[in-house]
């Protein structure tokens, strides 16, 4: 399903859904496909964010695109002692 679809289906809520599709340009993510999960209550919009795992997300379909912002991870660094 296209995000102009869940728009027009939910309008003004947040939904819990699936990416099917996307690609990415620079540094984001742009949603092209997905499987919605169904509507999310705003109060609860939050946790099941948090708690959502691999392709799913929970977005608001005020937005007129599902775009996610890519970070690179930056690792670590320490210095390694010697054990003299």
């Amino acid at each position: 399903m296209k995000w102009n679809e869940v728009r027009n289906i939910y309008p003004n809520q947040f939904v819990k859904f699936e990416v099917l599709k996307s690609h990415i340009e620079n540094d984001k993510e742009y949603v092209d496909e997905i499987a919605v999960i169904g509507p999310i209550a705003d109060d609860k919009a939050t946790r099941e964010l948090l708690e959502s795992k691999d392709n799913v997300l929970i977005y608001h379909t005020a937005n007129e695109v599902v775009v996610i912002k890519l970070r690179t991870r930056i690792g670590l660094r320490r210095a390694l002692r010697n054990a003299h």
